[in-house]
């Protein structure tokens, strides 16, 4: 399972004296047991999926982008680019993403369904992607594919 995964790579990076891989994987497994708890409660070591553990990665991802975004326009670029590291470090756990023409593919059939509600176009489309794709790509496809 991932969790594991993580934890052993985070004994890995403690003994290499990896310190942003330490730091990151730390406050990514906190986060995790976190979001378990707060969830399961007590049940959370035996319910834990795999789903659980990417929807906290994606949500540590996400905030690192905002960061990033935010450091850049301050003009701080030392804490841009420590950002930028975990960032990375982090992206490595996720599924690969698919490409701008695949996801095209996938959703033609939803956009051109004849629903004009984005919400619902979004929903379907992301029960279709299931986490191959960010939902601000997905978004903004939709978009673009609608005012064709």
């Amino acid at each position: 399972m991932l969790f594991d995964q993580l934890k052993t790579e985070l004994t890995t990076a403690i003994k290499s004296g990896n310190t942003t891989g330490r730091d990151t994987l730390r406050f990514l497994l906190s986060a995790i047991n976190n979001a378990a708890i707060a969830k399961y409660g007590n049940q959370s070591d035996k319910k834990l999926t795999e789903a659980d553990v990417l929807d906290v990665i994606k949500k540590q991802v996400k905030t690192h982008k905002e960061s990033i975004e935010a450091f850049e326009k301050a003009g701080r670029t030392e804490l841009a680019d420590k950002e930028k590291v975990e960032l990375g470090i982090l992206e490595g756990y996720l599924p690969k993403q698919i490409s701008d023409e695949e996801l095209k593919k996938l959703l033609e059939p939803i956009v051109s369904s004849g629903e004009t509600n984005f919400g619902i176009l979004m929903k379907q489309a992301m029960a279709q992607v299931s986490g191959k794709a960010d939902g601000g790509r997905v978004s903004g496809l939709i978009k673009q594919m609608m005012t064709k």
